[in-house]
This record gives C-alpha cells, sequence and structure tokens, in this order.
C-alpha cells in the first residue's frame, strides 16, 4: 500500500478517536480561550478533527506530485472524507450543538452525489469534485471546526461565526449539489 492511502486510512482511524474525545462526558475540564469557555476534551476532538481534514490535502496532493493515483485511493479518498464529515455532525446534533435539519440538508447532498458518482463509474465514467464543491467542504470544515471550539475566538464579542459558517456551508451544500447535478444530468438522461 503506497503512502497516499497509508494517510487516507489514517484519516479513517482518527474519526473514533476524535468522536470519543466530542461525545463521550470527560473530565478534563475546561479551557479558557479568550474568554472563550471550551471543554478540554472538545478541545481535543477539535485538534484531531482538523488534522483529520488536513490529510485530505496531504494524501491528494503527494498522489498527484509522485503519480501514485491507484483506484484504491480513488475509492478510499471520497469514502474518507464522507466518514469524517458525517461523523462530525452527527456528533454535533448529537450534542444540540448543530441543528439537525442542517445537518440532513448537508448529508443527503452528499449521498446523492456519490450515488452519482456510482452510476457513473459503473459506466466506467469518473466525475470529478467540482472547485464549488471544494469549497463547500472547506466551509464545512470551518463550521465544524468552530462548533466543537464552541465559537472561539468569536464568543467573546458575540459573532456567533460557527453558526455562520455553518449557513454558509448548508448553502453552499445546495448550490454545489444543484450545480452538480445539472453538470451530470446526462448520466441520468441515458435510457
Amino acid at each position: 500500500m503506497n503512502v497516499p492511502n497509508q494517510i487516507t486510512i489514517s484519516r479513517i482511524c482518527l474519526i473514533p478517536i476524535f468522536m470519543i474525545f466530542l461525545i463521550v462526558p470527560m473530565e478534563f475540564g475546561n479551557l479558557s480561550l479568550l474568554g472563550t469557555v471550551v471543554p478540554v476534551s472538545h478541545f481535543i476532538a477539535a485538534i484531531i478533527f482538523i488534522i483529520a481534514a488536513a490529510t485530505d490535502w496531504l494524501d491528494g496532493y503527494y498522489a498527484r506530485k509522485y503519480k501514485l493515483v491507484t483506484n484504491l485511493g480513488k475509492f478510499l479518498d471520497p469514502l474518507a472524507d464522507k466518514l469524517l464529515i458525517t461523523a462530525a455532525l452527527i456528533s454535533l446534533v448529537e450534542l444540540q450543538m448543530a441543528p439537525a435539519w442542517m445537518v440532513i440538508v448537508i448529508l443527503s447532498r452528499e449521498f446523492a452525489v456519490t450515488g452519482v458518482r456510482l452510476v457513473a463509474a459503473a459506466d466506467g465514467s469518473v466525475i470529478a469534485a467540482s472547485p464549488l464543491g471544494k469549497i463547500k467542504t472547506v466551509f464545512q470544515i470551518i463550521a465544524i471546526s468552530a462548533l466543537m471550539l464552541h465559537n472561539f475566538p468569536f464568543e467573546p464579542i458575540g459573532i456567533p461565526f460557527a453558526m455562520l459558517m455553518l449557513w454558509v456551508a448548508t448553502i453552499l451544500t445546495i448550490v454545489s449539489g444543484i450545480d452538480y447535478f445539472m453538470k451530470n444530468k446526462h448520466i441520468f438522461l441515458k435510457a
């Protein structure tokens, strides 16, 4: 197994670790970060999540630079991304830190896009991620990280940054989903 695929698998392995720190009650106390109170366990979960999210860029860069793109990597990389985002969002709903309806919208788009990619793959086509889809993912990661960090560093000044980012991520999810389906409608039109 090549290095990019090992990095991708490490991303998958980090998912249960950050989830344990995020949702399992732990008595590590709280951090006071510039006036924002963040449970230590949530801070650790956020750091692990951010590291895991960063490996998405790292494995892709490494695979392209050293020509190590494999079918396993093409399968594992988007799977790891979906698992990471899904686990984080569902955990945040469980903690009542994210509205369920927004998470349902985001995850519905992810599952629908995955379905279209599977149909295209059955016909031998590969649908690459669009620039809009990549921007959507960045805002999802920012929103999730900000929620895990309890709106740090914006909480003391009263700016609901985490929720604003979740709104942006949700809107970009809808827009990128529409864009994705419009650009790939030919897949559905095949008889």
